[in-house]
This record gives structure tokens, C-alpha cells and sequence, in this order.
């Protein structure tokens, strides 16, 4: 046998059982016997009032929130977990944290990432792909705020029960990379203090947070909760897209009977609730998702659902408004060697309604350098500053294309990362088509409110400390911040065009770099379009439950909370119909 044949095949084994010895690879299967294709799926040939192959559950949405929800309704009730991605187990692009831009950069249909492009003309990505959000992100892991949780309404106890539950199966304390131990000490020289050491809690100062990244850098997924179901009682479809809910709406409130969705042959189905009390449709598609299937099973503006021949099932004219995105701009800054590649682990928690955050080392490797818009790539910020309507995939692919002869050493260095908290900027979500696969238009309104602006220009004179203090050794030139204003808009090389020099300006700054940390919010808000238990107002039997309904995202990152909102609201599901029988 050729020697490069027995070489290959020796690597592939060695992949193979390295794979298989951190819980993923070929044998997801037998761990997870529940997961299926869609295309597995027996239609019932009962009536809408469900019969033997109805479920108690159908959950649409195998995200951040839908797989704690389905793990915990699980112990006590039949339920259905609908998915349109496939699952991560497999894929090392969503798995090692050394792949994390890759998969933000495929554009594929295939891909775990989903991207879109607000009217606004940043470019984002949502999850299309089993355990949601956790499966694309930088992994960061810290809780709300205890003010978070009393202003939503949350019980305080439960709330401190299911975070435990998340934290024990899949978080991780990280070992700080060098860039993140600088930027610590330049926050604490630049008066974000105190220090309160490794924590999940949110406090005001500097802090190490939790990663879902083990000390292999594998990822650990909302979708390995789904190991704590109960497997005789959960059923879950991958590939499979939800194109509409189904109503009976002979009663006085209309009352969600099952969901029509699409297999990966593209082939329909109908899923029914079983006809006794309790048993619901949830939505968790997340904050673009969850309002879109509202929107296209009849439920929002009437004259926006007419619009589209859509039958109206229910007139409400707040779905899909109040979407936010928490505005980020960042500060690259090159270095004379290769650093070591992190993502966020320290974060500084200040007074003024900014975070402070920080990456490193992910632009030098030639899998960056041929990216479209990672997050992490050297080209951070720059399609930002194209005119709207000439921000195309064909842009896109060609600024791609234009960069693959530049040197590595051009791409060496890390960002330092600005967030405002809480914007007030407010934006709206409108169906284009009647196609579930399609994104629907999004618009965020970034910094239209001018205290959102000022926030940003306080982050930025912060970044600046930072970079200045003497704790931050990666740059020689500390007193020419312009100068790393400059290269964060043209990215290191003047490949895009600029929407203005100007970068003694901060306020203008902001504005041309906005970028996204995929923080965005709303559409489906408690008291407008649900209830403060996420039941949607106006009908029977279904409820949303994922980030569509928050006001602000909480903590420095949300992933945390939007997992525990899952399993809190799971046992209170639980609870409410079965008492102390629940066993909760």
C-alpha cells in the first residue's frame, strides 16, 4: 500500500478517536437515539383534534432555549423537538474553538450559521443548526443581573436552580491566553475595578467569566442537554422546517392544534397536539425565528399579513417591533508576532452602559484570511462602511477573493471589543416572502437614539486607556490611538471603500464601524405579544419562549440566561400541571 495512503488513513483513525473519546464524531447516535431526520417522520392520518401520534409537546426551535425546555418536559410528557439545522456533534467547525470564524464565513446552505443583512448593512448570522446559538458563539458564559431578574419578574429561587443545572453539564472555567490577561490588567489600570476574580455572577468591575470551551477547546452545546431527557418520552427532527402553526379557530380565541413542516427532501408533514389540557406549541427560533413564524402562521399586523395573502388568525400589531441589537465596534490591534487565539474570557463591567471584551489570534491563519465576515477575521468592520444597497454576498466573495495574496503577518494581532448595554435604539422585523427559509427584512436602527452614541464614544475613550496602560504590552506605538482608529476601518489593508477619514471623530467612528455581537432582541414582547408566562396573548395553547421576548439582553452576554430561561421555564411548566408530583 502507497505510504501517503497508510499515512492518510492512520490520521483519519486518530481523528477519529480523539473525536470519539470528547463525546461527538460518528457516535452521537447511541447517546442521543432520539434525533432523527425528518424525513423519518409519520404524518398522522387522525383529525386536528390529534390521536395516538400526537404529542403533548412540539417544540419549534432546537436552540439556546428549546433544548433545555424539551430536556426538562421530557421527564414527565411526551414532546417533539423540531429543528431545521442538522446537529454539531459532527462538525468541527462548530466544535474547536480554533474553527470559530469558519463557520461564520460559510455561506453555504449546509452551514450551522445562517447569514443575513439588516437594512441597516450589518452583517450578522443567526443558528441554523441543533443547540442553537451556543453552537456559533464565542462562548462566553455569565449570568443576569440580579436587577435583570427582578425587573423581568423572574422567581429568584428557581432562577438559582437552573443555572446550576446548565452549568454542571457544560461550563467551564477557562485558562487565561496571555491577550486576555493583559487586557484584565489594563482594565484594572484603566478604573474598571474591582477585581472579582473567576465568576458567573454580574458585577460592576473586572471579571474572568465561564466559556462553554473546554481546556481541549472542544465546545460544549445547549444540545448536549438534551443527554438529561428522558429519551422514552422525547422525539426530536433535524431538518426539519416549521412553515406554519395550525389553528382551530371555531372557539372565541383561536387555539394552535399542530405545525406543517418540511423535511430535508422537502417533502410536508403535519405534527398534532394531543387533544387534553396542557398540552402546547412553543416556539423557541430565537428573536428573528420566533416572530417570523408568528408572522406566517397569521398572527401580527393585519394589514402587513393581508399584504401577503396571509390569513389573518390573529390582529397584533406589536410582532416583530421593539427588535434591538446591542451595537458593538472594535479596535484592532496588530502585533509584531503571532498571539495565541482566545476568545472572551475577561470582560470589564462598567458603570457607563458599555462592556468591555476581547479575541485574539484569529486573523493570521490562511482559513482567516480567505473569510468572508467572521467575527474575528482582520476584516472586522469594513463592509460597515459600504453604501447599504452595494453590501451584496457578491461584495462579499469579491472583497474574499481580493485577499488571498496578502502576507499572514498582515492579519497578527487581537481586538479589543466595545458593547453597549442596553441600547435604546428600537427597530422592527417585516416578512418579505411566505418562505420559511428565507430571512425576513430586520432592521435595528443602530444609534438612532443619540444616547446610545454617547455610550459608544465613552467605550471607545476607554479602549483607549487600555491600550495605553503599561499592562497592555502588545503595542509599541500607545500614544497614536488614532492611528489603530485608522487601521480597525481599513482593516490593515485600503481594500473596501471608506465612508469617511475622519476618525478624529468618535461619534462618526461608531457609526461607520458598527458591527454585531449577534445580541439582538425582541419582537415577541411580554405584554405586548405574550403574557408574563410566554403565552401569546389572544390564543389557546401557545406560548414563546427564547430571547425574542426580552426587553434588553442580559448580562455582558446572554447565552446563559436564554439556556436557563429553557429549563426555568420547563419546571414551571411542569410544576403548574403536576404539583409536587413533578418531582422538581
Amino acid at each position: 500500500m502507497n505510504m501517503a495512503v497508510i499515512f492518510k488513513l492512520s490520521l483519519c483513525c486518530l481523528l477519529n478517536t480523539l473525536i470519539s473519546c470528547q463525546g461527538m464524531g460518528y457516535i452521537w447516535e447511541d447517546r442521543y437515539p432520539f434525533i432523527k431526520k425528518a424525513s423519518s417522520f409519520s404524518s398522522p392520518s387522525t383529525s386536528l383534534n390529534g390521536g395516538d401520534e400526537a404529542y403533548d409537546y412540539i417544540i419549534v426551535g432546537g436552540g439556546t432555549a428549546g433544548c433545555p425546555l424539551a430536556a426538562t418536559l421530557s421527564q414527565n410528557y411526551s414532546v417533539l423537538l423540531l429543528e431545521r439545522g442538522g446537529v454539531p456533534f459532527a462538525n468541527v467547525n462548530v466544535s474547536f474553538l480554533r474553527n470559530f470564524h469558519i463557520s461564520l464565513a460559510d455561506l453555504s446552505s449546509t452551514s450551522a450559521s445562517q447569514f443575513f443583512k439588516s437594512t441597516d448593512g450589518v452583517l450578522n448570522s443567526r443558528a441554523r443548526v441543533l443547540g442553537g446559538g451556543t453552537c456559533i458563539n464565542a462562548g462566553f458564559y455569565t449570568r443576569a443581573s440580579t436587577s435583570d431578574i427582578n425587573k423581568v419578574g423572574w422567581d429568584a429561587k428557581l432562577v438559582n436552580e437552573s443555572y446550576p443545572w446548565i452549568e454542571k453539564q457544560i461550563v467551564h472555567q477557562p485558562k487565561l491566553a496571555p491577550w486576555q490577561v493583559a487586557v484584565r490588567d489594563g482594565l484594572l489600570e484603566a478604573g474598571v475595578s474591582p477585581f472579582n476574580g473567576f465568576t458567573f455572577d454580574h458585577l460592576y468591575g473586572t471579571k474572568v467569566g465561564g466559556t462553554i470551551f473546554d481546556k481541549y477547546g472542544r465546545r460544549h452545546t445547549a444540545a448536549e442537554l438534551l443527554a438529561s431527557a428522558n429519551p422514552a418520552n422525547l422525539n426530536v427532527l433535524i431538518h426539519a422546517t416549521v412553515q406554519n402553526i395550525m389553528f382551530d379557530t371555531t372557539g372565541k380565541k383561536p387555539k394552535a392544534v399542530g405545525v406543517v413542516f418540511k423535511d430535508e427532501n422537502g417533502n410536508q408533514h403535519q405534527a398534532l397536539l394531543l387533544k387534553r389540557r396542557g398540552s402546547e406549541i412553543i416556539l423557541s427560533c430565537g428573536a428573528i425565528g420566533s416572530p417570523q413564524m408568528l408572522l406566517l402562521s397569521g398572527i401580527g399586523p393585519k394589514a402587513d399579513l393581508k399584504k401577503l395573502n396571509i390569513s389573518v388568525v390573529l390582529d397584533n400589531k406589536f410582532v416583530g417591533k421593539g427588535m434591538s441589537d446591542n451595537p458593538m465596534n472594535t479596535i484592532f490591534v496588530p502585533t509584531d508576532e503571532a498571539v495565541e487565539q482566545s476568545l472572551i474570557q475577561t470582560v470589564g463591567i462598567t458603570k457607563k452602559g458599555v462592556y468591555i471584551e476581547a479575541s485574539s489570534g484569529f486573523g493570521q491563519s490562511t482559513d482567516s484570511i480567505h473569510c468572508d465576515h467572521g467575527l474575528m477575521s482582520a476584516e472586522i468592520g469594513q463592509l460597515s462602511t459600504i453604501p447599504p444597497k452595494q453590501r451584496t454576498k457578491e461584495a462579499i466573495r469579491d472583497y474574499s477573493k481580493s485577499k488571498r495574496d496578502l502576507p499572514h503577518e498582515v492579519f497578527k494581532g487581537g481586538f479589543i471589543l466595545e458593547k453597549i448595554a442596553s441600547p435604546l435604539s428600537k427597530g422592527h422585523l417585516n416578512l418579505v416572502n411566505t418562505n420559511a427559509d428565507d430571512n425576513p427584512d430586520v432592521t435595528f436602527n443602530y444609534f438612532s437614539h443619540p444616547r446610545d452614541l454617547k455610550r459608544c464614544v465613552d467605550g471607545i475613550r476607554l479602549v483607549k486607556k487600555l491600550v495605553s496602560s503599561k499592562h497592555f504590552n502588545y503595542t509599541c506605538d500607545k500614544n497614536n490611538f488614532e492611528k489603530l482608529l485608522n487601521m480597525s476601518v481599513k482593516a490593515n489593508v485600503n481594500l473596501i471603500p471608506r465612508h469617511t477619514n475622519d476618525t478624529k471623530s468618535i461619534e462618526q467612528f461608531c457609526k461607520d464601524t458598527v458591527i454585531t455581537i449577534w445580541h439582538y432582541h425582541g419582537g415577541c414582547h411580554v405584554g405586548k405579544v405574550v403574557s408574563r408566562d410566554y403565552q401569546v396573548l389572544g390564543v389557546r395553547r401557545l406560548r414563546v419562549i427564547d430571547s425574542s421576548t426580552f426587553t434588553d439582553s442580559p448580562g455582558t452576554n446572554p447565552q446563559a440566561t436564554v439556556m436557563m430561561l429553557g429549563r426555568y421555564m420547563g419546571v414551571k411548566i411542569l410544576r403548574h400541571r403536576l404539583g409536587r408530583a413533578a418531582g422538581l
